[in-house]
């Protein structure tokens, strides 16, 4: 594989933590990849976006972590989080679940997502989180996106979005090996 290790910052919703069931799920998930390092990043201490979007650059600068070998996921605010960083700092993926994106009171919030690989799962019954303008950014930029039968956080549709991070891991750690 790469003697560079693949690290993946996880970074939780506004009403969450970093021992979420949906961020440990993925985390664990990751870690049974033997060159993948996982980091569940604590936003608890604030709920400002711009403060949040700080932390993500902290944890990936005190790791040690080189961008194209970096994968970012979020949920919610998290997942705005991930979205506004690879648009900053272009990383090998980008994993969003019901990402607060589209959304009037978060600065930048429409940014251009530049990861190699990117993947947006959304609730169609989300009401925290309005699907439609989510779908119109995915469109918009040539996203994909897997729009579920379930609400903002997802929990009916657990399995499935750990399923979709393992295959997303996988893709992203095959497309290292390409030009």
């Amino acid at each position: 594989m790469t003697d560079t290790p693949i690290h993946v910052f996880l970074s939780h919703g506004l009403e969450s933590g970093p021992g979420s069931t949906k961020i440990q799920a993925m985390k664990t998930e990751a870690e049974t990849f033997p060159d993948i390092k996982a980091h569940a990043i604590d936003h608890s201490s604030t709920r400002d976006p711009a403060t949040r979007l700080a932390q993500m650059r902290e944890a990936m600068a005190q790791h040690g972590a080189n961008p194209a070998h970096t994968i970012l996921a979020g949920s919610s605010m998290g997942g705005w989080v991930c979205a506004q960083t690879c648009s900053e700092t272009p990383v090998l993926g980008c994993f969003m679940l019901a990402p607060a994106l589209a959304m009037a009171r978060y600065p930048q919030s429409s940014p251009v997502i530049r990861a190699r690989q990117c993947q947006i799962i959304h609730g169609w019954n989300d009401d925290v989180v309005p699907i439609a303008p989510v779908l119109d950014l995915a469109r918009d930029q040539g996203l994909p996106i897997l729009a579920l039968p379930d609400g903002h956080r997802l929990e009916n549709s657990l399995d499935r979005v750990v399923s979709e991070f393992r295959e997303f891991l996988q893709t992203c750690l095959s497309d290292m090996n390409q030009p």
